[in-house]
Parts: structure tokens; C-alpha cells; sequence
């Protein structure tokens, strides 16, 4: 059997995504049991301690929360909108079969039939739907965690409303996550070797982004209270 430029959609892509895929298992783990050596880690502990100062803290700075809640919110909103709107459009173009003569030109090294094509929409719409859900549920955390912070008296648990926020930032840095796919389906339509390279260089640049090389600050060390190295709620 004759190689062909077909099979390289065989080789490069699933090659590509395990890349991608290996690197956020590994960012995982290290979230949750190293996660001073990450990004992540480190702001979930910022929220954290951010949240135990508004607790105790008196009307002016709960107001000033409530803006910081505020922003998130609506870029989280605008991000679901994008991302909505994007996957609409993959949609139509999908649906419109005359469209994919675009991607059947013999200048792209790779595989060019109508399934395959159909194959990356799929994908990379999957991909944008993905990212609206995870949008939508960190703005529905980010308004959850609004009205425990504004609840009268001190009956909310301080640990209810850090989980609240932080689990508002993980989605959003899922939804994120979803979205860096999305460029690397994208690249796929104009065959597997730049999707292939452009998953190389997202995870080169996702893990010098990732990676957390900032000394411990003295407050996380009394705040956390020896957990470093442990496993932390995200």
C-alpha cells in the first residue's frame, strides 16, 4: 500500500492531540497536588485569601467585591457571547455544503475529502460549545457567589463563598482551554502538519504561562498553614 498525503491526517493529528491532551493532565495533577508550582494554583489560593479579607471586612470593601464580581461576570458574559456566536457560524457553514469547496483545494497537504472536513467542523464546533458552557456556568458561579457575599449577618461559611469563586475561575480557565483547541482544529483545515506544530508551540507557550516561579509569599504560607505540596480544593 502506497503512502499517501491522506494519511497524514492519520499520524499528525492524534499525535497533536495527545500532545495537548498529555500537557493539561500533567498541569492537573499539578494544580491539585503542587499547586504553588503553577499559575492556577497559585491565584486559587489569591481568591482565597481574598475572600477571607471581605468577609471581614466592612461595607466599602464588600461594595468594591461586588465590582470585582461584577467585571468578571461580564467578561465571562462576553466570552460565552463569542464563543456562541462562533459556533453558530461553524454551524451554518456546516450545513451549507457548497462552503467546504474552500478546503478542498489541492494546495493543502492532507486529507481533503467531505467527511474529513466535516470531521474538523465537528470538531472544532464541539470545541466552541465547549467553551460557551464553561463561560455560562463561571458566570453563574460569579452571580452565586455575589449573593453570599451580600447575605446580612455571619452565617455564610467564609469556606462556601471561596469554593463559589474558585470554581468560577476554573471553568473560566477551562472554557480558555477550549478555546486554544479551537485554534488548533482550526489550523487543521489547512492540513495536519500546521495543526500538528501549532499544537508544539501552544504547549510551549502554555507551559511557560502555567508555570509558577514566584517564591511563596509569607501571607499564603500563614494562610494555607503548611498545605504546600498538598492536595488543594479548586
Amino acid at each position: 500500500m502506497l503512502f499517501e498525503k491522506e494519511h497524514l491526517d492519520l499520524f499528525f493529528v492524534p499525535l497533536g492531540l495527545l500532545v495537548m491532551f498529555c500537557y493539561h493532565l500533567i498541569l492537573l495533577y499539578r494544580v491539585l497536588y503542587l499547586p504553588y508550582t503553577t499559575v492556577i494554583g497559585f491565584m486559587n489560593n489569591d481568591k482565597k485569601i481574598w475572600v477571607d479579607r471581605i468577609m471581614q471586612a466592612n461595607k466599602a470593601n464588600v461594595n468594591m467585591a461586588l465590582s470585582v464580581l461584577s467585571t468578571n461576570t461580564s467578561a465571562a458574559t462576553f466570552l460565552a457571547s463569542i464563543s456562541l456566536t462562533l459556533g453558530s457560524v461553524i454551524g451554518a457553514w456546516l450545513g451549507n455544503s457548497s462552503s467546504n469547496n474552500l478546503f478542498e483545494n489541492k494546495l493543502i497537504y492532507g486529507d481533503t475529502r467531505p467527511a474529513t472536513i466535516s470531521i474538523k467542523y465537528i470538531c472544532l464546533l464541539t470545541c466552541f460549545v465547549l467553551a460557551f458552557a464553561c463561560f455560562i456556568q463561571s458566570t453563574r458561579y460569579f452571580i452565586h457567589a455575589t449573593y453570599l457575599i451580600t447575605t446580612p449577618g455571619n452565617d455564610i461559611p467564609p469556606e462556601i463563598v471561596k469554593n463559589t469563586v474558585v470554581r468560577g475561575g476554573d471553568f473560566w480557565s477551562i472554557g480558555l482551554r477550549s478555546l486554544y483547541f479551537a485554534f488548533n482544529f482550526l489550523l487543521w483545515f489547512f492540513g495536519p502538519i500546521p495543526m500538528f506544530v501549532s499544537s508544539i508551540v501552544i504547549v510551549i507557550i502554555l507551559h511557560y504561562l502555567d508555570t509558577n516561579s514566584t517564591p511563596t509569599p509569607l501571607y499564603h504560607q500563614r494562610f494555607l498553614g503548611g498545605q504546600v505540596g498538598k492536595r488543594l480544593d479548586i
